[in-house]
C-alpha cells in the first residue's frame, strides 16, 4: 500500500502539520502519478457534493477560504530549490474554483471544467507564467488563479452564448 501514496516527511510542528494538511489538498495530492490533476479532482468533487452553484454566496466564501489558506500552506511547504513541491495541490483547488465560477453545479460543466483548467495550468499562458515565476506562496497559488480566470471566461462564454 504504501508504494501508491507518497508520504512526506513526518511534520514536525503545528504549523508543518498545518502545511502538510491543507498544502496537500487534505491528501489528494499525496499520489505518485499526476497529482495536481488529482487534487483538481477532488476539489471538483467536493465542490460537486456541496451543491453550490457556481454564483453563490457559499462557492465565493469557500473560495475566498481556499485561497486564504493556500498562500500560507503553499509557503510551510516550499524549499529552496522545489518552491513548488508536486504534492502542493490546494493551489489547483483554488485554480479549478476559479474555472467554475458562475457556471451551474452540473456534471458537464464540471468536467469541462476540469479540462480546461488542466490544460491551462499546464500550458500556463501569461501572465500565469508569470506569476509562476514568483516563487512564494502567492506565486504558486495565483499562476493557478490566472489559469483559472482564463477557464472562467472562456467557458462562461460558452455558456452564456449557447445555453442561457
Amino acid at each position: 500500500m504504501s508504494g501508491l501514496i507518497k508520504f512526506p516527511p513526518k511534520p514536525e510542528s503545528a504549523k508543518d502539520w498545518f502545511g502538510e494538511i491543507v498544502g496537500t489538498g487534505f491528501g489528494s495530492g499525496l499520489g505518485p502519478v499526476a497529482p495536481a490533476t488529482w487534487g483538481s479532482a477532488a476539489a471538483l468533487i467536493l465542490y460537486w457534493l456541496l451543491g453550490f452553484d457556481g454564483n453563490s454566496v457559499w462557492f465565493w466564501l469557500m473560495l475566498a477560504i481556499t485561497i486564504a489558506l493556500a498562500i500560507p500552506a503553499a509557503s510551510i511547504l516550499s524549499r529552496p530549490g522545489d518552491e513548488d513541491p508536486k504534492r502542493v495541490v490546494i493551489d489547483e483547488w483554488a485554480g479549478v474554483f476559479v474555472t467554475v465560477a458562475f457556471l451551474p453545479n452540473e456534471a458537464w460543466w464540471l468536467l469541462a471544467g476540469f479540462f480546461v483548467f488542466r490544460v491551462l495550468d499546464i500550458r500556463k499562458p501569461w501572465p500565469a507564467s508569470r506569476l509562476d515565476s514568483i516563487h512564494n506562496g502567492f506565486g504558486v497559488v495565483f499562476d493557478d488563479i490566472a489559469a483559472g480566470i482564463y477557464g472562467a471566461i472562456g467557458l462562461n462564454i460558452i455558456y452564456l452564448v449557447f445555453f442561457a
